[in-house]
């Protein structure tokens, strides 16, 4: 089994899983994973979910031939995808987000299904209570949704379920080991051919570089939102202070089973169900941001996109420009971990943005001179 892990002070370890989640005392994040990585509980094609949630998806790009996604689309581009990905554990005496990058799954997985163009899969983790839900997730949620028979021509299923299967999974882990109890938010976006599709539980956030301008792929699921709280309060929690039931600044996360009133296995007001946004990518969308809330607690999205397209217009490179995000994120004072993964669709680095000349000649007129000659004239009187 091929594992590469980085420590968050450089270092490499490997972690022996038999039959256990990863070991939550190892401050690691994942940078790849292979076809072989095991999964510690087998995923179910079980889909539950609270009625009133609702996923905000569009599915028209996606054919409904069996086994193979395809896209009518006149324009010739397909993404040339390169990823990087950085993590610090910043201020915090714990590391707990994890991640996860793959460029092309069909060949890692080695995987019979036909897709028409790339096939990649990217994911940030922000642990909460311990790491043991982040590391969980990271080594589950991929191969839940590439093991599911409707993959890949039904992706708002698959991914829905692939979360909710591994939240359950998790239930079952801590319920046989009660020292795994802890929590993640989790954000992960998938590239299809030319579609990209993103699913977010939580306060992570993907934003997107159209042509210099960024484009917001996930809501932040705030308890204080207002579709949020309708929904918390539907189901029978509160938003107190800006908190879930006063305990949890998230409204939507994998794991925090052990907490009382957030989740039973007939829904509660903590959902592990994601928000889901597609969207088909074009010659001008340059690159993708994937961060934990630490960078947005620091960055505004169009700041974070600004920042990113300076310095990949320098070096191209995306993992230097995740830990150029990280390291800016510091040197402004955040106060979490941080962790950002950058993928370009592009070979070539964002061009040069030119301002669009003016349509409007605007010059004086002779009465016009007159006047500021005759103003400039009483000056010196």
């Amino acid at each position: 089994m091929e594992e590469i892990d980085e420590g968050v002070n450089g270092s490499e370890s490997k972690n022996s899983f038999e039959g256990l989640p990863p070991n939550p005392t190892a401050a690691t994040v994942y940078r790849q994973i292979t076809r072989n990585d095991p999964l510690v509980l087998p995923c179910k094609n079980s889909l539950v979910r609270h009625s009133s949630l609702k996923i905000e998806v569009k599915l028209s790009d996606v054919s409904a031939e069996p086994g193979r996604v395809s896209e009518e689309c006149q324009s010739d581009f397909l993404p040339e995808l390169r990823s990087g990905a950085h993590a610090d554990i910043g201020f915090r005496s714990t590391m707990e987000d994890a991640y996860i990058c793959v460029d092309n799954f069909m060949q890692n997985f080695g995987l019979k299904k036909h897709i028409d163009g790339p096939s990649a899969f990217y994911a940030v983790f922000d642990g909460h209570g311990g790491k043991n839900a982040a590391d969980f997730a990271c080594h589950h949620l991929l191969k839940c949704i590439l093991e599911d028979e409707t993959f890949p021509c039904d992706i708002e299923r698959t991914v829905t379920s692939a979360f909710l299967q591994t939240d359950n999974a998790f239930a079952e882990a801590c319920s046989l080991d009660a020292t795994l109890a802890s929590g993640t938010t989790a954000l992960a976006a998938l590239v299809i051919g030319r579609l990209l599709v993103v699913a977010n539980a939580g306060d992570c956030r993907a934003v997107l570089c159209h042509h210099g301008k960024a484009v917001e792929m996930s809501r932040d699921h705030k308890p204080a939102c207002s579709k949020e709280k309708k929904r918390i309060e539907a189901s029978g929690g509160y938003v107190y202070d800006g908190y879930l039931n006063g305990q949890l600044n998230v409204a939507r996360a994998l794991g925090d089973w052990h907490m009382e009133g957030m989740k039973g296995r007939d829904g509660g007001p903590l959902s592990a169900e994601p928000e889901l946004m597609t969207m088909k990518l074009t010659a001008e969308d340059e690159f993708l941001i994937i961060g934990c809330d630490g960078i947005w607690d620091v960055f505004r999205s169009q700041n974070a996109v600004d920042f990113a397209r300076r310095r990949l217009q320098v070096h191209n490179d995306p993992t230097m420009c995740s830990k150029d995000l990280v390291d800016e994120a510091l040197k402004r004072k955040s106060g979490d971990n941080l962790s950002a993964v950058v993928v370009c669709f592009q070979q070539q680095p964002p061009p040069n943005l030119v301002a669009p000349r003016s349509r409007v000649h605007r010059s004086f007129s002779a009465e016009g001179l007159r006047e500021l000659q005759s103003f400039l004239d009483g000056l010196h009187n």
